[in-house]
């Protein structure tokens, strides 16, 4: 916030120069962001605040900090309100549908003001925090609002339909014209929420006042708006309709019920100082009932633990009372009760009011240790199972990506899983709004920017999570994602699947170890729209994952000139079970011997139940069965594929001699030939 110096020391006696001031608040956690001298002759300077800080958005607010911190006395404004006839009635209704969203809203009518300039002293104020002085009734309004915080408005009430103020939420298709020059008319929805009269939105609540309802140089007779709204639903219809403005920005820091009153009274104090009339009625409010204080019970040996002082009981109730938090010492000493000013929204919790003593205190007087004793964590299994699989990824040609979660509405809407909607944020303006529902929409993004960019050939990974809607939940899902073409240059879908395969194997077999079996199941019902061919990744027959071919048409679409496989894999669990359990083996005495076979099978035949059936054999001193290649051609017959295995066998007491393998393959091979109803080739 930008402040006036000279402003600043109208509420501090005695006044503190310019250099005091941006030190006393930098010290308390309010740090200068700048300076310089406004055209009027004034210094400003920048001061930074924190978003749980809302009542320092304010002199009277930062001159409180001040005078806390230095012993200075703090002057406030003194309010000079002619008396009203408690028995006459405001011209005004107001009628609040919403309290949950204004808690209290007040108004007053003054009639018989005089529309024109502001004084001098008043319009110096403004010019020297950057405001351009509009008229006596506009800027003081301003003036309040930088003075104590609190955003107001004024209405003409001549332009008010059936002087009737309502505060309500909005219509679906209302037009609201807001305040500006180059200011557009905007279409609303019930989220919003509006002040309006007894025809249309004279207001959105809490952002910006209507050009309909203005005060020009014609006005005589005014209402005065004092309110507060909640901040998350001004923030919302902010950034909805990306209209802002410094009442926004208070009241999405939250302006507390409890403080409308002072600076309502304030305002129309100040109106008929500078623009005369009467004050009709009393006030006109509508809202919730009133919360009570907060109260907090602070243990003096707790504050000194925490912050490892030997501060007094009588130093903490010092410095407690400077920040009019009314502390009390119990008779047993055990507790000092505190009763929380309405402003300061930020104290919560007794750990609160020793930030509070610390800040006032000094952070200075904390003693330092020059060692301290730390415990190392037990490792995370999760975490080291993500970066073996990272490194291991990496190790085989794999570039880990990290992207961003939001998408377009398009590419989210292609990984959507059947019965389940897209996550977005309501931000009319963003390009990308909505939550990826797959992070293969990520990586096929970067892959075909890298491919512009002069590298065709890219295998990418990366740990993220993909979002969507639900049966009436959001579901978050925490996914290894992996895409990849061929690694030998080819272009076709096979090649890419089969190096997509050894590469899903090897990161799967770092968490499960060398033992649970790892399948691919291809997926004949149900495919996702956006695979070509797929299937379900299994560890153990735990349903992992997927991994296939990405569709052509998806691929066209990210500019991607050659065929790209794709896996998607929910590994938490495996990870939360990281490292696998092993046992060590001794290295074998005797040479492996080594048995290629190839059987012409059907084009339905898979690879997995090739395997299965043949370690359904079971056959003595069988080490390992290996994919080695298919084979396609005119010579094996349409519908029709060979496939290649290497059996490996060994024995631990000897070298296995020819004619002892012999009849253990054949005896697998009749077993394949009625699984499978295989042609054997070779063997």
């Amino acid at each position: 916030m930008r402040t006036s110096v000279l402003w600043m020391n109208d509420y501090l006696l005695p006044p503190a120069l310019a250099a005091e001031q941006a030190s006393v608040l930098t010290a308390l956690g309010l740090p200068l962001d700048g300076e310089g001298v406004a055209e009027n002759g004034e210094v400003w300077q920048e001061i930074e605040t924190t978003s749980n800080r809302g009542d320092c958005l304010s002199h009277v607010g930062m001159a409180r900090e001040i005078a806390a911190s230095t012993g200075r006395a703090l002057k406030t404004a003194p309010i000079n309100l002619p008396p009203v006839d408690a028995a006459s009635h405001s011209p005004i209704t107001v009628r609040n549908t919403v309290h949950e969203f204004c808690p209290r809203y007040t108004a007053r009518v003054i009639k018989g003001v005089k529309v024109g300039p502001s004084p001098a002293w008043l319009a110096q104020r403004l010019i020297a925090i950057g405001q351009v002085p509009r008229n006596n009734i506009v800027d003081a309004t301003n003036f309040v609002l930088f003075e104590l915080g609190q955003p107001t408005h004024v209405f003409d009430l001549a332009t008010l339909a059936g002087a009737e103020i309502q505060i309500r939420r909005a219509r679906d298709g209302e037009t609201f014209l807001p305040l500006g020059a180059d200011a557009k008319s905007i279409t609303l929805k019930q989220d919003d929420f509006v002040i309006a009269d007894a025809k249309q939105p004279v207001a959105l609540a809490g952002i910006k006042g209507g050009a309909l309802a203005s005060v020009t140089a014609a006005t005589t007779d005014i209402v005065l708006e004092a309110a507060t709204f909640d901040p998350v639903c001004v923030r919302a219809s902010s950034r909805r309709h990306g209209i802002s403005s410094d009442s926004s920005y208070r009241f999405e820091r939250v302006v507390h019920p409890a403080e409308v009153d002072a600076a309502a009274l304030r305002l129309a104090a100040l109106i008929l100082e500078v623009a005369g009339g009467t004050l009709c009625g009393g006030v006109v409010a509508d809202g919730a009932a009133p919360t009570p204080a907060r109260r907090i019970a602070l243990r003096p040996s707790r504050c000194r633990t925490v912050l490892g002082t030997a501060i007094t009981d009588a130093r903490i109730i010092e410095l407690l009372t400077k920040l009019d938090f009314e502390p009390k010492l119990r008779s047993d000493a055990s507790a000092i009760d505190c009763v929380v000013p309405a402003r300061r929204v930020d104290v919560e919790r007794e750990v609160d009011l020793i930030e509070e003593i610390c800040r006032l205190d000094g952070i200075e007087r904390i003693p330092v240790a020059e060692f301290i004793r730390v415990r190392l964590p037990t490792p995370n299994p999760v975490e080291r199972g993500t970066r073996a699989i990272k490194a291991t990824l990496a190790s085989i040609g794999f570039v880990e990506s990290i992207t961003h979660s939001l998408v377009s509405e398009r590419a989210a809407s292609i990984f959507l899983p059947k019965g389940a909607s897209m996550l977005a944020v309501d931000d009319a303006t963003a390009g990308e709004p909505a939550l990826r529902t797959s992070v293969l929409s990520s990586l096929m993004h970067v892959k075909g920017h890298n491919q512009s960019n002069g590298t065709p050939s890219l295998a990418l990974f990366e740990f993220a999570s993909a979002f969507h809607w639900e049966i009436n939940a959001h579901r978050e899902r925490p996914t290894l994602a992996m895409l990849a073409d061929a690694c030998d240059g080819s272009r076709d879908g096979q090649s890419a699947y089969r190096f997509m395969r050894t590469s899903v194997e090897r990161a799967l077999r770092v968490l499960a170890g060398r033992n649970p079996m790892i399948t691919f199941e291809p997926i004949t019902a149900d495919l996702p729209t956006w695979l070509l061919a797929g299937a379900r990744v299994c560890v153990a027959g735990r349903d992992v994952g997927l991994a296939g071919v990405i569709h052509p048409q998806l691929q066209k679409m990210h500019g991607l000139d050659r065929a790209v496989a794709c896996a998607e894999l929910e590994i938490r669990s495996l990870l939360a079970e990281f490292p696998p359990e092993s046992n060590a083996t001794e290295l074998p005495l005797f040479p492996a011997t080594d048995r290629d076979v190839s059987a012409i099978v059907s084009e339905s035949v898979t690879w997995n139940s090739i395997e299965r059936s043949m370690h359904a054999s079971a056959l003595a001193d069988l080490e390992s069965i290996e994919f080695v290649g298919v084979f396609r051609g005119k010579q094996i017959g349409e519908g029709k594929k060979s496939v290649t295995a290497r059996l490996r066998f060994r024995r631990k007491d000897g070298t296995l001699r020819a004619e002892e393998i012999e009849p253990r393959v054949a005896s697998m091979l009749e077993r394949l030939r009625q699984d499978t109803n295989a042609e054997i080739r070779t063997a």
